[in-house]
This record gives C-alpha cells, sequence and structure tokens, in this order.
C-alpha cells in the first residue's frame, strides 16, 4: 500500500498507525520475554516484576528522550532511523541471547538476580527505541493539526490501544501459533518494514540495510547458524514451553523419557516399567499411602496436577481397580504425556482446567488419597496453598482420606514449608513433613507433607516397592530450627505472600 505523506490526514493517519503498532509491538516483546526467559528462569513474580520494570524503565526513557528529539527539531526520517535502530535490536536478542545465558548460567547469580539481568541485557534496550516514537510523532502532528488536546488524547488512546492489542494477540495466539522466537523474528522484521516510509528520502539506503536486515534474519532463522534462533521447546503452550528428554540406557538405548517444564525437570516414565517411580518425591507420596490404608487396592485418587502422569500412570499399572481422576490445567501437557511419555490413560479420568475448581466442581463425590503436585519450581499457584483449598480438600476425602503434597523450598529454614504445615495444622489432626535424607549443607530439595486425621505413619518410612529409599518425618526438627512457626503466616486467599517465604530460593544461586 502506498502511503500517501502529501495530505495532512494521510500523514496523521499515519503517525498514529505507527504509534498504535509501536505500543503494541513494545507489549509483543514483553509478554513474549517471560516466555523466552522461562526455560532460563523459570516463571514466577520477581520474573515478571523484572520484565515490566524493566520495559517501563525503557518506555519512560524513550519517552523523554522522544520529546528532547521533538524539540531539537527531529523530523520523520529520525523517526524512521529510530525504528530500523528498533527492528536491529530486536533481533539483536535472539543474536545474543546464547552469550547472555552463558554469561549468567557461570556467574553464580542468583534468580532474583539473573532474571533481572537477562530482562536488561535483551530488552531495555528496545524499550528505549520503541517508546521514542509517541511523543516524537505526536509533536509532529501538532505541526499539522492545531486542535492540541485532540491530537494528544488520540495519541495517547492509540498508544494505550495498541498496548492492549498486542498483549491480547500474543497471549491468546502467538505464542501457542508460531513460537515465542518467531514471534520476536517477526517483531524485528515489522518494525523495519514500518520504518521504511519515513526513510522514503533516503531509500537505497534504507532498502538496502532494511533488506539486510530481513534476509540475514531470515537466513539465521531457517538455518538455525545462530543458536539464539534454536527454540530450545518442542512445544509450546498456553502455559508452558515444553521438552522431552530421552533418558539413555545400555547400548545408548531409550529406556524412559523426562518432561522438562520450563528450566525444570518435572518428572520421568519408564519406558518398559510403567511403575517405576524415578523421582524420590513421587515414591514416597506413594509408600506413604501404602502405609496409611490396611488395604491400599481399588482407592480413589484425586490429582491436582498431572504433569507427565508419572505417579498416576504407576498407579494404574500396579492396581487397575484404582480410580484415577487428574485435573491438569494446560491440555498440551497431557497431549505431550500421551504421544511422547507413554502414557495410556484408559480408565483415568482427565479433566483440563484448575485444580481447585475441578475438585468443587465434583460436589460430594469423595476421594481417599487427594494429591497436590502443582508447585512448579518456584512457580507457585497460591490458591491452592491456601487455607480455603485445604478446607475444600478436606471436606473432599473419605473419613480415613489422606492428602499428599510436594513443594520445593530452601533447607533448613523451608519458611513456605512450614506455612503450609502451619495451615494444614487448623484442618488436619496428623501433618508430617518427609525427606529422603536431609542434606549436610544449605540445599534446595523438594519437600513431601502428609495430612490426615486418620493416624499417623511411623518417623522412619522404608520404601515396600521400587527401590530401596527411606524418608524421615523431619516436623519436629524443622519446627524447632530457624524461623519460629510464630513468624509464618497461615496462608490464606487474602493474604498469601508466597515469594516473601521463599526468598532464600530466590536471592541464591541454588534458585537457578
Amino acid at each position: 500500500m502506498r502511503i500517501n505523506f502529501s495530505g495532512a490526514t494521510g500523514t496523521l493517519f499515519w503517525y498514529g498507525a505507527t504509534v498504535f503498532l509501536t505500543s503494541a509491538f513494545l507489549l509483543v516483546l514483553e509478554i513474549a520475554a517471560g516466555r523466552l526467559l522461562a526455560p532460563y528462569v523459570g516463571v514466577s513474580l520477581y520474573t515478571w516484576t523484572s520484565i515490566i520494570g524493566v520495559i517501563l524503565a525503557g518506555l519512560s526513557l524513550g519517552n523523554w528522550l522522544g520529546g528532547h528529539m521533538a524539540d531539537r527539531g527531529a523530523g520523520e526520517t529520525s523517526v524512521g532511523m529510530i525504528l530500523l535502530g528498533g527492528a536491529v535490536m530486536c533481533f539483536a536478542i535472539l543474536m545474543t541471547l546464547m552469550l547472555v545465558a552463558r554469561t549468567i548460567q557461570g556467574s553464580g547469580l542468583s534468580l532474583l538476580s539473573a532474571s533481572f539481568v537477562y530482562v536488561f541485557a535483551l530488552f531495555f534496550l528496545p524499550a528505549i527505541l520503541l517508546g521514542v516514537t509517541t511523543p516524537l510523532l505526536t509533536t509532529l502532528a501538532l505541526k499539522r493539526d492545531t486542535r492540541t488536546g485532540h491530537v494528544v488524547g488520540r495519541m495517547h488512546a492509540l498508544a494505550a490501544f495498541g498496548s492492549i492489542a498486542g498483549t491480547f494477540v500474543t497471549g491468546y495466539w502467538l505464542v501457542q501459533t508460531i513460537g515465542t522466537k518467531n514471534i520476536i523474528l517477526g517483531t524485528s522484521l515489522a518494525l523495519a518494514c514500518l520504518a521504511l516510509p519515513y526513510l522514503r528520502h533516503l531509500r537505497r539506503k534504507a532498502a538496502v540495510v532494511a533488506g539486510g536486515l530481513i534476509v540475514s534474519g531470515g537466513l539465521a532463522a531457517v538455518t538455525h547458524q545462530v543458536q539464539g534462533f534454536v527454540n530450545p521447546c518442542d512445544v509450546e503452550s498456553s502455559y508452558y514451553c515444553l521438552r522431552v528428554v530421552d533418558e539413555l540406557g545400555p547400548g545408548g538405548k531409550v529406556t524412559a523419557r523426562s518432561l522438562v517444564l520450563d528450566h525444570m525437570t518435572h518428572s520421568t516414565n519408564d519406558k518398559h516399567q510403567p511403575d517405576r517411580l524415578w523421582m524420590s518425591y513421587a515414591h514416597a507420596m506413594h509408600e506413604l499411602t501404602l502405609s496409611h490404608f490396611e488395604e491400599p487396592t481399588g482407592l480413589r485418587y484425586f490429582f491436582a496436577g498431572g504433569g507427565a502422569y508419572t505417579y498416576p500412570r504407576a498407579l494404574r499399572f500396579g492396581d487397575p481397580t484404582a480410580r484415577v481422576t487428574v485435573s491438569e490445567l494446560d491440555p498440551t501437557v497431557t497431549d505431550v504425556a500421551q504421544k511422547d511419555l507413554y502414557l495410556d490413560s484408559t480408565g483415568m479420568r482427565i479433566l483440563h482446567g484448575d485444580a481447585r475448581v475441578a475438585l468443587q466442581s465434583l460436589g460430594r463425590e469423595r476421594f481417599d488419597v487427594v494429591v497436590t503436585d502443582v508447585y512448579h519450581d518456584v512457580a507457585i499457584p497460591y490458591h491452592l496453598a491456601t487455607l480455603e483449598y485445604h478446607r475444600l480438600v478436606k471436606s473432599s476425602l473419605s473419613a480415613h482420606g489422606l492428602h499428599l503434597m510436594n513443594v520445593i523450598d530452601a533447607f533448613p529454614d523451608p519458611r513456605l514449608v512450614k506455612a503450609i504445615q502451619k495451615t494444614l495444622e487448623t484442618q488436619f489432626r496428623y501433618v508430617d513433613v518427609w525427606l529422603e535424607r536431609p542434606p549436610q549443607y544449605p540445599s534446595r530439595l523438594t519437600y513431601v507433607i502428609s495430612a490426615s486425621d486418620h493416624r499417623r505413619v511411623p518417623d522412619i518410612l522404608r520404601s515396600q516397592t521400587g527401590e530401596p529409599r527411606a524418608w524421615y518425618a523431619v516436623t519436629d526438627v524443622m519446627r524447632n530450627t530457624g524461623t519460629p512457626m510464630s513468624d509464618v503466616p497461615v496462608l490464606t486467599d487474602d493474604y498469601a505472600p508466597i515469594e516473601s517465604l521463599i526468598t532464600t530460593l530466590l536471592a541464591d544461586k541454588a534458585g537457578l
């Protein structure tokens, strides 16, 4: 389409369209940043805080620079150069990603610091450049339309509307349709094309620069010669970056496969032994169930979280009479488990949606065991840790029912685990915290928590099935170590400071 810059109406329309598009592109980058960094630092409130804070800082500085440039007489050619610079910097995100990743991974930075450095190194300059256009184009528009309030209000509205459109299009469609890295590459190419009309007086030079950017970007993406263009995800869903990793046995044959969600291995499924529980926490949950019930067959299970479906798969194989219901938020996770992780879901009831909503929807149905396995690394759905959730779980359990949870936290002072324990104790008579073997040094561990009104199992739990293992009840030791129980809150829907409780993980390199 040929833009008529000679008429005031056409020019103002194009200025407004540019403000709309650049604002949309900035929010496209903001949403994509969370997904791009998930394989390296995971997803947490602090990751998104870094992303939003850095993008807003870049936008603010860009707005100031744009106003300063406008006062110094910058015109359309400057707008074109800014847009072309933005295209180059977007392209540079993918060009430098692996370099930044290698530097940060070897630096010993905490998760909190690493998240900030990633975002600052990759997205601060693009945010600055995209922030320049709105005040600069608003000033240029005022030279063609003397209605100051009308022009300023229109430009601000277009910028806000563009931001809204970029957010929804990226979150609802682009990520799961074309993938994060293609989004960033596409944004770079779109900015280069958007710059061309503003560089019409430098047409040959602009065409060469933009053409070179487009060709080099396309070749790099197609040939994967630049590591930053290689997508670490096998599949990008609305929730996760999913990757399946082969586990090799003797002779280099694939004997099992692991599911990696974002940057953490979720679980491993054995190809030939469906009842094998590789992960210690899953094995502990199974052994706690065996010790809790006098007749542990034909039980009714509700799983909040499916993931690789390792435990539900093992249950159905070992006890075909077990009645298993799984609530998995992400349908893509289930598809990957069925396609690549040897899951045969025959006999399982799978509900796709939020686990708390699913449990509520089942009404008066009762379960013997409720397993809450939804704490994905440091991204913790707080509403599945609160008093209200545990009250719902208790109301869904049979008289001798058992509630099992796994939580990742610091050792030896896991403040989140203590808060969950304290919350559970308001609903259940017996609450215990389990570890396979407490380490000698501060570390990041997966804790298993059991809660019941029926009875307490012995303090040392030895495996009856699978690999020889033993788990120890560290409930009292933990209660008397580090932060006093009186200093941790009972978690509620109104107050669940999850991130502040896991500050040790976020501020220490063990959290990465």
